[in-house]
């Protein structure tokens, strides 16, 4: 089948917004219900789909939802930006910087970027607009830092392409590290600069401040001290080879099921059904994508157009600068119209042979099609994020959108790091 004519399909498909399950399985029989003799047949499609989820690292992916569900409805992040914002909350925007690094630990918990603009963002933006900040600066805030929840370990992502790639999750963790910390410090670079630049409030910063303060630094240690312990546990079981991402996935939900139910006491008992129930919903639409990409992965590999789309931009670029810039702009732009799994689920079989032909380590290739993805969360049409915070706030998508634009600059300049100084990425991984 014409590799033109099958993604026009699919793009035909994606624009009349069918369902992204429905249109990965559709797509993954169409080859054979167009020629009887191509060796994929529907029964090979759907026993491909069935297999595949028999993975012991998939089985991670719920885990981590189900642990980031339980640490927003416990409201962990109240109590790490209190924490926070006792060491740099009467600095030059200290409290902004603040909302970030919240979202830098939040992620480290939740591995979901839409988890991380609800949990930080419900508490963060009305703060930040008592302070007199800007109602959609404090919005484009939380909507971009929320991304890096898919870049900060754990990360569902990640476990996704790990099942794809054939690649470690291990090792896509621990090099995720310093890219996600990257970002962390451009994004806060900008809110420095916004800030220095309109002018803060700084009798309300103070006076907020000085409550803060008034707390002490024990007591906020003494209360923020679980939340803070929660990425030490996830990670370092990880990292020390105590346990695998599926059973650190496992610990992070025994985790945080204790601290909320017995040590902060903001989740009752009774609560946990709704809990449970809200994260059941949320993966079985999951689980259908992944299974529906499996099968669409499985025959676009067939068909062979990773190697037609390889060749292709081989002659078109000879060198790997290039290359790598036309593999990012595709990234950016299947970032914008399709959301962050069924992207992976697409793009790592075709793209991953193109990197790695070029010299581009799996993990390295990772980390750089995550944080593209994440771009995507953010701008529209597709934009998880800006519509998680406009449900939020109750702001136009748009006017979210164009807020974010000078954030989302200051997270491309973190991508060119991420992408042409693999170091970066792996250095923490390195024998």
């Amino acid at each position: 089948m014409p590799i033109g004519v099958f993604f026009l399909i699919f793009a035909i498909l994606s624009v009349i917004a069918t369902p992204v399950a429905v249109l990965f399985g559709g797509m993954s029989f169409l080859p054979s219900l167009l020629d009887a003799s191509f060796p994929y047949t529907i029964e090979s499609a759907v026993r491909s789909m069935v297999n595949g989820l028999d993975s012991f690292v998939l089985l991670a992916i719920p885990l981590f939802m189900l642990a980031g569900l339980i640490m927003t409805k416990g409201k962990i992040s109240d109590k790490l930006f209190n924490f926070i914002a006792y060491f740099i909350g009467n600095k030059t925007a200290g409290f902004p910087c603040t909302v970030i690094g919240t979202c830098m630990f939040y992620a480290a918990i939740s591995g979901s970027s839409p988890a991380t603009v609800s949990a930080v963002g419900s508490m963060s933006i009305p703060f930040l607009t008592s302070m007199g900040y800007g109602k959609v600066f404090a919005t484009a805030i939380v909507t971009v830092a929320g991304g890096l929840g898919v870049i900060i370990p754990p990360s569902i992502s990640y476990i996704v392409y790990a099942s794809i790639s054939d690649t470690s999750p291990s090792q896509l963790f621990i090099g995720g590290v310093l890219p996600g910390i990257l970002i962390g410090l451009c994004l806060m670079t900008y809110a420095y600069i916004y800030c220095k630049r309109h002018g803060e409030d700084r009798d309300k910063l103070l006076a907020n401040y000085e409550k803060i303060r008034a707390i002490g630094f024990l007591k906020l240690f003494k209360e923020s001290f679980w939340g803070l312990l929660s990425p030490v546990i996830i990670l370092g079981s990880i990292y020390g080879g105590l346990a695998s991402p599926t059973e650190a996935a496992a610990i992070s939900v025994a985790y945080a099921l204790i601290i909320c139910l017995c040590v902060y006491k903001t989740l009752k008992v009774r609560d946990l059904y709704g809990v449970f129930r809200e994260g059941c919903k949320t993966y079985v639409a999951i689980l259908f994508i992944i299974a529906a990409a499996i099968a669409f992965g499985r025959v676009i590999t067939m068909l062979q157009y990773p190697q037609v789309i390889s060749s292709g931009l081989f002659a078109l670029f000879s060198s790997k600068v290039g290359t790598l810039i036309v593999v990012n702009l595709i990234l950016l732009a299947c970032g914008m119209v399709i959301d962050n799994i069924p992207n992976i689920m697409i793009l790592t079989p075709i793209f991953l042979p193109v990197v790695t032909a070029v010299g581009m380590d799996p993990v390295h290739f990772g980390i750089m099609l995550t944080a593209n993805l994440a771009i995507g969360m953010v701008t529209p049409p597709m934009g998880i994020n800006t519509f998680v915070a406009s449900s939020m706030t109750g702001l136009p998508v748009l006017t979210i959108a164009r807020a974010t634009v000078p954030f989302l600059v200051a997270f491309l300049v973190a991508l060119v790091f991420i992408t042409f100084v693999p170091q970066l990425t792996l250095f923490l991984i390195a024998p």
